[in-house]
C-alpha cells in the first residue's frame, strides 16, 4: 500500500523572491492578495520583492509561509477533496503545523492567517523582552548534545532526527555552548530572532490561549500529526489546543518521522519553500520517496508524484460512514482497553476508551464524540501502529444517560 504524506515548512525557510514565480498564476495572485488583506500584511511585497533581514522578521516570516504553503497545496489540489482523498498523512514543522491544520481541514484558511498573524506578533514581541536565540548543534552523540544543552541551561527546542538537535535560550550561553562544542559536532547560530519553543515564548502562548477559545475547528480529514509527540491526533478542538501549546515546547520533528514510518509512508511531498524538511527525512526517512514543491514548473511533476503514491482504495476504506465514528490509536504501541467496556458501552465525549504503551510513554486513548460501542477492531494486548482504527461507535440511543 502507498502512503503519501505532504509536510509543511517552518520558519527560516524564507528566501528573498521565493514566490515570485508562483505570482504568474493569476488564481495565486488573487489569493494572495485575499490572504494579505486577512493578515494586514503585503505578502505580495514581501513574497517577491523584500530582502533576507525584512522577511526573517517573525511578524512577517510567519504568515508568509502558512500563505505560501496553502496556495501552493491549492495549486496542487484545485479541489480540496481531492487532496483529503489522497493525503495519508499531513504535518507541519513549527508554524508550518498551522499549514498542515488549514489544508486538513481544522481550521478555515481565513482562521488560519489571523492565528498565524496574532502568533507571529506576539512571538516577535517576546522575543523583543530580552536577547535570546537558536542554535544548530549538528552532528555528535545524540545524548551527548542534550547534556551539553543541559548543562549550558538551553533547551532543546527542536530534535530533527539524526545530526540535528537545536538548541534555544540566551544568546551568552550560545555562545558558550558554540565554544565548549560536543565531541564531532560543530555549533551553528540560527537566523532567528528569539528562543522559540521555550519558556521565554511564554507571553505568545497566553496571548494565544486567550483568543482559542473564539476559534471553530473541525476534525481533520486526514491524519494529522503533532510537532509535541509525533501523535495522530483525531480532535480539531485538540489540534488547536496543541497549536496554542506548540509556542513554548520542542518541536519533536524525529517524533513525527518515526510515525509517518510506522504509517507506511512512501512518498513525502514538502510544500513551498521547499528543501528543509526533504533534507532531514533524507537522512531519516530511508526508502521513502522526496519531492520538493518549489515553483509552478513543478506542478506536473508532483502532481505525478502524488498519483504514484496515493492509494485511493484504502483511503476509501478508512473512510468513516456518516452514521458512525471511529477511534483511532494516537501512536505505536500495546493497547489496553478500559476496564468494563463491552460492545453495547456507551461513552460521553472524551471517554477514555483505552490506553496505549511503548517503551517511551503510555497514550491514553479518547473519544472526542461519544457514543454506543458497537465493535472492538483489536484485541487487548494487540500492537497497534499510530491511525489504526481500535473501536467503532454508533451515536448512542435517544435517552440513553
Amino acid at each position: 500500500m502507498n502512503v503519501l504524506a505532504i509536510v509543511a515548512p517552518g520558519q527560516g525557510a524564507q528566501t528573498p523572491g521565493f514566490l515570485s514565480p508562483w505570482l504568474a498564476e493569476s488564481a495565486f495572485e488573487a489569493r494572495l492578495q485575499w490572504l494579505s488583506t486577512v493578515a494586514n500584511l503585503d505578502l505580495v511585497h514581501y513574497g517577491t520583492e523584500a530582502d533576507a533581514e525584512t522577511i526573517r522578521d517573525t511578524a512577517i516570516a510567519q504568515p508568509l509561509l502558512v500563505a505560501a504553503g496553502l496556495l501552493a497545496a491549492l495549486e496542487l489540489f484545485p479541489s480540496p477533496a481531492d487532496g483529503f482523498r489522497r493525503t495519508g498523512v499531513g504535518a507541519g514543522h513549527s508554524v508550518g503545523e498551522i499549514t498542515a491544520a488549514a489544508a486538513s481541514g481544522v481550521l478555515t484558511a481565513e482562521q488560519a492567517m489571523v492565528f498565524v498573524r496574532e502568533r507571529g506578533k506576539a512571538m516577535a514581541e517576546a522575543s523583543a523582552l530580552q536577547p535570546t536565540g537558536m542554535s544548530a548543534v549538528i552532528g555528535g552523540d545524540a545524548d551527548e548534545v542534550l547534556a551539553a544543552i543541559d548543562n549550558f541551561g538551553l533547551t532543546p527546542a527542536n530534535n530533527n532526527g539524526k545530526g540535528q538537535i537545536v538548541a534555544a535560550g540566551p544568546m551568552e550561553l550560545l555562545a558558550k555552548l558554540a565554544e565548549n562544542a560536543p565531541a564531532k559536532a560543530r555549533v551553528r547560530p540560527l537566523s532567528v530572532a528569539g528562543a522559540f519553543h521555550t519558556s521565554y515564548m511564554q507571553p505568545g502562548k497566553d496571548h494565544l490561549a486567550k483568543l482559542a477559545g473564539a476559534i471553530s475547528t473541525h476534525d481533520p480529514r486526514t491524519a494529522l500529526l503533532s510537532n509535541a509527540d509525533g501523535q495522530v491526533v483525531q480532535s480539531g478542538h485538540e489540534f488547536l489546543r496543541r497549536l496554542v501549546d506548540q509556542v513554548t515546547l520542542p518541536v519533536r520533528w524525529d517524533l513525527c518521522m518515526q510515525t509517518m514510518t510506522d504509517l507506511g509512508v512512501t512518498g513525502l511531498l514538502e510544500l513551498p519553500p521547499a528543501k528543509t524538511l526533504t533534507g532531514i527525512a533524507k537522512r531519516n526517512m530511508s526508502g521513502v520517496e522526496l519531492f520538493s514543491l518549489n515553483t509552478p514548473d513543478d506542478l506536473p511533476a508532483a502532481r505525478a508524484f502524488v498519483e504514484k503514491h496515493s492509494d485511493l482504495e484504502a483511503h476509501h476504506r478508512r473512510t468513516p460512514n456518516t452514521t458512525w465514528t471511529m477511534v483511532v490509536s494516537p501512536a505505536k504501541g500495546e493497547f489496553a482497553p478500559a476496564d468494563d467496556l463491552g460492545s453495547g458501552a456507551t461513552l460521553e465525549p472524551g471517554a477514555v476508551v483505552g490506553a496505549v504503551a511503548n517503551l517511551r510513554e503510555s497514550v491514553a486513548v479518547h473519544t472526542e464524540h461519544g457514543g454506543q460501542i458497537t465493535e472492538w477492531l483489536v484485541e487487548p494486548g494487540d500492537i497497534v501502529s499510530p491511525g489504526q482504527p481500535l473501536v467503532r461507535l454508533y451515536p448512542a440511543p435517544e435517552g440513553t444517560e
